[in-house]
C-alpha cells in the first residue's frame, strides 16, 4: 500500500489506540491506500511504527457491496491461529478492538517484505517461491482441519459468501446466463463444505516476500470452509499473468505446478486427489470470474485476452477437470493461439 495522506484518524480511532496504550502525542499517522475494503493507518511512534485496520461497510467499488464489518474479528482471529501453526506466516496483532472493529498489527517493512504482485508483475516468478506459499498454506490448512474449537470461533460463512461467492461465481452466472446451474453449484458446494479455517483471499496482493518466507494479509474472508477455495484463487493468479506479463508465462505455469504440488503433498485431512478434483472444477469459474463477475482484475484490458479467458472458463466449467494440470495445459494452448 502507498501512502496517501498524513490526516488524522479519527476520534475513536485514536481512543481505541490509547486504551491500547499503543500511542501517545507524538505519534504521526499516514493513511495507505491500495485495499478496497478497510481504512489503513500506518502509525509511527518513538519506539517504532505499525498498522492499524479497521472494516468498512461499504467496499470501495463502482457497485453497491455490502459487507458486515465483523469480519474483522475473524481476520485477527486467522492471523493468530496462522501464526501459531507456522510462526511468520501472518503479522503479529498488537491490539484488538471488538466494538469498533478494528485491530492494530506489526508493519512489515517494504524494504524486507515485498509484495508477490509486485514482484510478479516485474517478472520476478519463482517457483521455489510458489511451493513455499503452497507449503504454507497446506500446513494452515492441515493444522485447522476438522478442529471443534475453530468452528465455535468461526460460527458464520455468510460474511465469505458475501464477499467471494456472489460476487465471483454468482455474479458472473448472470453474465453467462447458459452456465447459471453450474456456477450456483460450485457456489452451493464451496458454502456447505466445511473442512478447515481458510483465508478467502489468498491472492498475491496479500501475500508479502520475507526473508524468513511468506506472510498473509487480509484474511478478512476467514471462516471455516473448502480448503479448495484458497487454493484455486491463488493458482488463479499465475494462469491470469501470463496476460500481463507475457514474456514470464512459462515461469508463471512453472509456478502454477510448483504450488499446486507442494500444496497436494501436504493434504491429510482427506485424499489428495479429492481435494485436487474439487479444485480443479472450481478453478474454471474463478477464472471466468475474473472478468465477468463484480471484481475483474485491472490488467486485463483487452477484449481479445478477455475471450481468451471466457473460452478456457467456459468449456472447463462445462466439462470440469478433475487435475489441475489440466486447466494448466489448456491455457497454455488457449495462448498460443
Amino acid at each position: 500500500m502507498s501512502a496517501a495522506s498524513a490526516l488524522q484518524p479519527d476520534a475513536e480511532l485514536l481512543a481505541s489506540l490509547r486504551t491500547a496504550k499503543l500511542i501517545d502525542d507524538s505519534a504521526s499517522y499516514e493513511r495507505l491506500t491500495g485495499g478496497i475494503s478497510s481504512d489503513i493507518w500506518k502509525v509511527t511512534t518513538p519506539e517504532g511504527s505499525f498498522c492499524v485496520k479497521r472494516a468498512l461497510p461499504q467496499l470501495v467499488v463502482e457497485v453497491e457491496w455490502r459487507v458486515p464489518v465483523e469480519r474483522n474479528r475473524f481476520e485477527v482471529d486467522w492471523y493468530k491461529i496462522a501464526a501459531e501453526l507456522v510462526p511468520g506466516a501472518a503479522p503479529k496483532v498488537l491490539a484488538h478492538d471488538a466494538d469498533a472493529m478494528l485491530f492494530a498489527m506489526e508493519f512489515l517493512d517494504p524494504g524486507e517484505f515485498k509484495l508477490y504482485k509486485d514482484e510478479l508483475r516485474d517478472g520476478r516468478a519463482d517457483p521455489a517461491i510458489a511451493g513455499e506459499v503452497g507449503r504454507r498454506l497446506a500446513r494452515i490448512h492441515a493444522g485447522t482441519a476438522g478442529r471443534a474449537d475453530l468452528k465455535e470461533r468461526f460460527p458464520r460463512n455468510d460474511i465469505f459468501h458475501a464477499i467471494r461467492l456472489e460476487p465471483y461465481l454468482e455474479a458472473t452466472a448472470r453474465n453467462h446466463p447458459d452456465l447459471r446451474d453450474i456456477l450456483f453449484a460450485l457456489s452451493e458446494r464451496t458454502h456447505v463444505t466445511r473442512l478447515a479455517m481458510i483465508h478467502g483471499d489468498v491472492s498475491p496482493k496479500n501475500i508479502l516476500i520475507g526473508p524468513d518466507g511468506s506472510v498473509f494479509l487480509d484474511a478478512e474472508c476467514a471462516c471455516i470452509g473448502d480448503p479448495a477455495f484458497d487454493l484455486a484463487f491463488c493458482l488463479n493468479h499465475f494462469l491470469l499473468k501470463c496476460l500481463w506479463t507475457p514474456s514470464t508465462t512459462p515461469d508463471f505455469l512453472d509456478c502454477f505446478d510448483a504450488m499446486t504440488d507442494a500444496y497436494l503433498a501436504g493434504v491429510d485431512w482427506e485424499a489428495p486427489e479429492e481435494m485436487e478434483a474439487r479444485t480443479a472444477s472450481l478453478l474454471p469459474g474463478l477464472f471466468l470470474a475474473r472478468v465477468d463477475g463484480k471484481s475483474p482484475v485491472e490488467y486485463v484490458t483487452k477484449d481479445a485476452d478477455r475471450d481468451k479467458v471466457r473460452r478456457v472458463g467456459r468449456t472447463l466449467l462445462k466439462s470440469p477437470p478433475t487435475r489441475l494440470a489440466d486447466m494448466r495445459i489448456a491455457w497454455e494452448e488457449e495462448l498460443k493461439t
